[in-house]
């Protein structure tokens, strides 16, 4: 293979890492109820004591992060949300399924595999700070400067909590992927920069009312998967999910401009209680 040609910019070594942020994968699987009356006592013993091992989040070979969930509906049994700055970490959990005792019972459904970022909506302080003036504070006034700090405050730990997220200690969640348009009169990405900010402001501030009710975490799948951007929410109750998303499609950043995929709404649990829940041996 030949090698391309030299720009003279000094370019990092090659990675599968990203230079700031993890991967992330959701998967989402079903049991096969013919395959599993197939197997022995023995196996299916073997095979829930592998997937359990396996769907760990302390085990010695787990992702940074992994969360495992039953899902309500048919589209699947149960999903995972896994995060790691190795993409093959990832992958090592799908594969030890797979090949387990239980692998010949589960089929594989819808996947969704992205990335974290700081996306470029996110302002910085400079621009946080002539936003609050666009809104009518006064620059330089004591409240002006108080609104700046407490912003200077938070984002630091806003932005790792986008990069290297902790997942909130609720058990509702919903998963959907989603695009921006690229239709005739409705092109996202012909907007002015200014204009995508201003929508995407008022959608923000939607978003906040909802503070200690439910949290959202964008990942990018740009590059990586069919759907641009993945969505994952959670609920202090499975409502606040509907009404998050219902409040949020009026903003004109959604309703003129989004296009959504399949809806996935599922319920955290270990991987114990969810074999349970789907009757799976004992």
């Amino acid at each position: 293979m030949s090698r391309p040609a030299s720009t003279g910019e000094e370019l990092p070594d090659p990675t599968i890492e990203p230079t700031e942020g993890w991967h992330c994968s959701h998967l989402y699987y079903s049991f096969d109820r013919a395959a599993l009356k197939a197997l022995s006592e023995t196996e299916l013993a073997e095979g829930r004591r592998e997937l359990i091992a396996a769907l760990d989040p302390e085990g010695g070979e787990a992702p940074e992060r992994l969360q495992t969930s039953v899902v309500s509906g048919n589209e699947a049994d149960f999903g995972l949300m896994m995060l790691d700055a190795n993409p093959l970490k990832i992958d090592a959990v799908h594969q030890r399924l797979m090949s387990g005792p239980l692998g010949v019972a589960l089929r594989p459904g819808y996947s969704f595999v992205s990335v974290t970022e700081i996306s470029e909506y996110v302002p910085s302080i400079e621009q946080y700070a002539a936003r609050l003036i666009e809104e009518g504070e006064e620059e330089g006034s004591p409240a002006h400067a108080a609104k700046v700090k407490a912003y200077e405050g938070r984002l630091g730990a806003m932005n790792r909590q986008r990069l290297t997220p902790e997942f909130p200690d609720w058990q509702s969640t919903c998963f959907y992927p989603m695009n921006k348009k690229r239709k005739v009169g409705e092109n996202w990405f012909l907007l002015d920069a200014k204009e995508r900010n201003r929508m995407m402001s008022e959608h923000a501030k939607s978003g906040m009312k909802f503070a200690g009710k439910a949290t959202q975490l964008i990942t990018v799948g740009l590059g990586f998967d069919d759907w641009e951007w993945g969505v994952t929410l959670w609920g202090r109750s499975p409502s606040y999910l509907k009404d998050i998303v219902y409040k949020m499609r009026f903003d004109e950043a959604s309703a003129r401009y989004a296009e959504f995929g399949p809806f996935y709404i599922s319920y955290v649990m270990t991987a114990s209680e969810m074999l349970a829940h789907c009757r799976i041996g004992d």
